[in-house]
């Protein structure tokens, strides 16, 4: 399968300067949200259904962007940094 994603990526012309030559798909951050989704989720839960598949999957999502605390994001949800984000921006703008 990657290497079929590779050769599609050469043909197209596709650019992947800030990946490791030969791996576009490598990025760090979705890495360890994958990890996390695995691990926190996935592993943790025996699907039934698709649908059943969906509501817990997307429970679980919208615990982590509205209740789980990133310390990476100084110990803010990732709804709350957003939020701080757009209005430092929207401040800054207005000056």
């Amino acid at each position: 399968m990657s290497r079929a994603i590779l050769d599609w990526i050469v043909t197209s012309g596709i650019n992947t300067a800030t990946s490791d030559p030969g791996k576009p798909w490598q990025n760090g951050t979705d890495e360890s949200f994958n990890g996390k989704l695995r691990d926190e989720c996935l592993s943790m839960e025996w699907f039934r259904s698709r649908e059943e598949a969906k509501v817990v999957i997307e429970t679980w999502r919208r615990h982590y962007n509205a209740v789980r605390p990133h310390s990476s994001l100084g110990y803010q949800t990732p709804n709350e940094f957003k939020e701080a984000l757009t209005l430092s921006t929207q401040q800054g703008a207005s000056l």
